[in-house]
């Protein structure tokens, strides 16, 4: 028996939890909330090279934050949510910018659409949420053509979300289902997504929370606009819920990367690319080119991550103890990091069936890896 089966016993249940859920999210001002996340949310958008004029679902698109942008760059798009207040809230946004989007109220454990409708089915930290995990990979999976992709950003367990779901679970009641996070573990999505998937690609990936306030202002502003923390701070007496605020503040603040005066959070996650098998689909050197182009990215990022790490002095310090290289550690990462841009940009090239012609190499100042890691201060050749 699954641990999804034995925490979910009955239907009664069922639809009491899905009641519950449909609570959360509508509950707050999701609209408001995702607004500060759109920067990466485009970042990962663009990463997946999705062309123009694709069929695309957003699942537990909330206000419409990737199904937005997919339209903008050109795709049909189509979202659907739980929530209909926050549906309401994304044709309102749709309408303005003139982009034809249809949002539909929908559950990710059971799409109101049909099999192999859409050559593209993405979620960004949405469908992770719902209580049935092996019945949303068996729904995306069906709504996907044949040789089309499923796509996924979530949160991992070990990342700052994960230990942020982890602070507000000592605080109240389990909720009856599996982990969210589960999703952002590697060996579990590989369990999740085999039935109907050809191809599977994973790679953990940082997305940044940036406000310009103080960490304790980030708790209260999740509290107020975050479904479920809103819910978690209401099921608390006055007592638990200060008690939860410090632990929260504490936990944002040990991870701020900012100033004492605003907030800035690397948060990891898992990307998810699935292949949905089909006559005459097969690996070949194009997913192979796309697997290494994921590759090289991460790398990018964890050298990001490495960097923002070292101190000034680190930062200036000669690299070879040996002696044998006389550059700084920084001169050394500013070198590397100028490559990433050059090496993805072929491996997607490849990857996306184009020959390479011309390769262009230069200075071309900092990169989007080396912006995140203090570039202000680290051009020294």
């Amino acid at each position: 028996m699954s641990a999804t089966a034995n925490a979910i016993q009955t239907t009664e249940e069922l639809a009491q939890l899905k009641t519950k859920l449909k609570t959360t999210w509508s509950t707050g001002d999701y609209d408001r909330f995702s607004r500060y996340m759109e920067k990466d949310a485009e970042t990962f958008y663009h990463r997946l090279g999705i062309k123009p004029g694709v069929e695309l679902l957003d699942v537990g698109c909330g206000a419409g934050q990737l199904a937005l942008i997919a339209a903008r760059a050109g795709a049909r798009v189509t979202g659907c949510d739980i929530a209909p207040n926050w549906l309401e809230k994304a044709r309102e946004r749709a309408a303005a910018e003139g982009l034809s989007v249809k949002f539909e109220e929908g559950d990710a454990e059971a799409l109101p659409y049909a099999d192999g409708q859409f050559d593209v089915v993405a979620s960004l930290v949405g469908a992770m949420f719902a209580p049935r995990p092996e019945l949303v990979a068996s729904e995306m999976t069906r709504v996907c053509k044949p040789g089309g992709m499923i796509v996924m950003a979530n949160w991992t367990p070990e990342g700052f979300i994960g230990q942020m779901f982890k602070v507000i679970a000592k605080h109240i009641a389990p909720s009856g289902m599996p982990s969210p996070a589960l999703w952002g573990d590697e060996t579990t999505v590989r369990n999740r997504l085999r039935d109907g998937i050809v191809e599977l690609r994973l790679a953990k990936r940082h997305y940044r929370f940036e406000y310009p306030f103080p960490p304790d202002a980030v708790v209260d502003f999740f509290r107020a606009n975050y479904g479920p923390m809103t819910r978690a701070f209401a099921s608390l007496e006055a007592e638990g819920q200060k008690k939860l605020r410090s632990e929260l503040t504490e936990l944002w603040a040990s991870h701020n990367k900012s100033d004492a005066t605003k907030t800035r959070v690397d948060a990891e996650y898992l990307q998810v690319v699935a292949i949905r098998e089909g006559k005459g689909v097969n690996p070949g050197p194009g997913r192979r080119a796309a697997l290494l182009a994921d590759r090289i990215e991460e790398g990018a990022e964890n050298l990001s991550v490495f960097v923002e790490t070292l101190t000034e002095a680190e930062w200036n310090s000669v690299g070879s103890a040996a002696g044998t290289d006389t550059r700084t550690v920084g001169v050394i990462v500013h070198h590397v990091a100028s490559v990433y841009p050059i090496e993805i940009q072929l491996a997607q090239t490849i990857a996306n069936g184009n020959a390479v012609t011309d390769v262009t190499w230069g200075n071309r100042g900092c990169s989007e890896w080396e912006a995140r890691a203090r570039c202000s201060w680290r051009h020294e050749g």
